[in-house]
Parts: C-alpha cells; sequence; structure tokens
C-alpha cells in the first residue's frame, strides 16, 4: 500500500485541483511561500547591511528559489528592460535594478517569507531537505555544463537547478494550513514528490521564467532512458537531479518497479563526483 491509498483518487485529485487554483488567484506575481527560515533571515540581514557588495547580495540571494525568481521577473519586465534582452543571471538582474530596488524587492520577499514561515514549521524537516537538494542540483548543474555541455550557459544551468522543485515548497506551504494533512506528514512526503512538478511548471510560467527554463526542469523525476549525452538543458538537470539525491524522489512516483539510474555509475559522471561534491559543501558551507 502506498502512503496515498487511504484517500480516494477523487479527493486527491481534488486537493490537486486546489492548489493549482491558488496559483491562478496569485497569477499577478505576489506569489509568496516559505523557503528556508534561516536563509530568510540571512538574505533579510543582508540587505539591510548597507556595505554589501553587489556580489554579496547576489550570492546570498541566489541561495532562495523563489527570491531569485522574483527579481529576476522584476529586472526582465518593461519597467526595467525595455529592449527586450532577457537576463537569467542573479547578479546582472542585481545591476539592471540597482542596489536599492533590489535590496528592497528581496528584503519584502524574505520578511513575508518569515511572516509565513509558521504554517511550514510541521514541514520544516521536509522543506530544509527539498532546500538543500534544490541548491545541490543547481551546483552539479553548473559543474556538468562546465565539463560535458560547454555550448550551454552554467549560470542558466545554476538557475533551473535552484529552481527545479520550486513546486514542492509551495505545496509544504498550502499543507501547512491544512488540518487534515497536519496530521499526515507521511502523506504529504508523498504528494508532494508525485505533484510539485507539475505545480512547480505552472509556478515558474506565472513567475515569468523563460521558457528553457520551465522546459528544462519539466518530468525530471520520472525514469527516463540513460542519458549518454549532455546536449540539451533538461539532460543537464536530470543528471544533476540524480547526483544530488533525487532518486528518492522518482522511486516514490509509485513506479511498478525501483528504478535504477545508469548515469550514477557512468564514469563520465562519476569521475566528476569529487568536484561535485566540493562545489556542493562551498554552497552549504554557512548551514
Amino acid at each position: 500500500m502506498t502512503a496515498t491509498e487511504n484517500k480516494s483518487s477523487t479527493e486527491l485529485r481534488d486537493q490537486y485541483l486546489a492548489m493549482l487554483e491558488d496559483i491562478a488567484k496569485e497569477l499577478d506575481g505576489n506569489t509568496i511561500f516559505p523557503v528556508c527560515f534561516d536563509i530568510s533571515i540571512q538574505i533579510g540581514a543582508a540587505m539591510k547591511d548597507p556595505n554589501a557588495s553587489i556580489q554579496k547580495i547576489a550570492s546570498e540571494v541566489e541561495k532562495d528559489p523563489l527570491i531569485t525568481t522574483k527579481l529576476l521577473k522584476l529586472a526582465n519586465s518593461a519597467s526595467y528592460n525595455p529592449s527586450g534582452r532577457a537576463i537569467v543571471n542573479i547578479e546582472n538582474a542585481v545591476i539592471r535594478l540597482g542596489m536599492g530596488v533590489a535590496r528592497s524587492a528581496a528584503l519584502a520577499c524574505a520578511m513575508d517569507q518569515l511572516s509565513r514561515s509558521a504554517q511550514l514549521a510541521p514541514f520544516e524537516a521536509q522543506s530544509r531537505l527539498w532546500w538543500q537538494h534544490s541548491l545541490k542540483t543547481a551546483a552539479v548543474a553548473r559543474v556538468l555544463c562546465k565539463h560535458l555541455a560547454p555550448r550551454l550557459n552554467p549560470e542558466v544551468a545554476f538557475l533551473a537547478g535552484l529552481v527545479h522543485d520550486l513546486g514542492a515548497f509551495f505545496m509544504l506551504d498550502r499543507a501547512g494550513r491544512n488540518p487534515e494533512l497536519l496530521e499526515r506528514p507521511k502523506t504529504v512526503e508523498y504528494l508532494v514528490a508525485q505533484w510539485h512538478d507539475s505545480i512547480g511548471t505552472v509556478l515558474l510560467d506565472t513567475l515569468s521564467l523563460p521558457e528553457e527554463i520551465i522546459e528544462a526542469v519539466r518530468d525530471n523525476d520520472l525514469p527516463r532512458p540513460p542519458t549518454t549525452q549532455l546536449r540539451r538543458l533538461t539532460d543537464v538537470i536530470y543528471v544533476a537531479n540524480l547526483f544530488a539525491g533525487g532518486l528518492d524522489e522518482i522511486n516514490k512516483q509509485d513506479l511498478p518497479e525501483a528504478f535504477v539510474p545508469t548515469e550514477l555509475s557512468d564514469p563520465q559522471y562519476t569521475n566528476l563526483i569529487n568536484e561535485m561534491n566540493e562545489a556542493c559543501q562551498e554552497i552549504l558551507s554557512v548551514f
């Protein structure tokens, strides 16, 4: 028996549709949900520091997938991007917006996240694991691009890795408001694993991320034929997700049997494990 079988398929579908309706109600871009309590505090502190450099602000902001996405959306809006040239690098976004606007927008989002963090408290452990996995996927994606996909932009790969599981945080926030789900954390764990991908796709579209990013993160938790070459951004994110611990997500998809990806034993990838681990440790080092 799976963790979701004690609810009817109709009831589960209704919960899923309710979450999609929540996103639809926030199409004005005001979607806010907590990601990680500690990083919200850290970003808030950095935004208040008058001596923080552009590089410092960018390095703090890019540890939160939602704040990163919101700053990029603002930087690519008609008000700040009359030429229509989209950017996907958070440091460039801070430069385009200017320090004052970037600080204010990031601080407002971080404070709003903190104000809602109590709702996430019952699922804080799950949220932290998803957050760590997101950062690791981003770091590994950058390493893979550098060595095996030189035609792809490593900063775009980092961003795609960072936001690829954004739907998980949205779902955990909504679960924290549902008395029934508060009583069933194991059910929530499986629902998030099974639904966060499709909900995340809707979220990223709502937040106006480039189609390149949205397509790259779609269906990364479903088994694929062996990825032997990293030709596309989606290939990079799929392999990065595996090496960042994403196999557990895949095996929560009610598959007929456990999935064993050959990528995890492919020498072209395993030869980079030391560099992957160093990149992950660097981005997580302050925590």
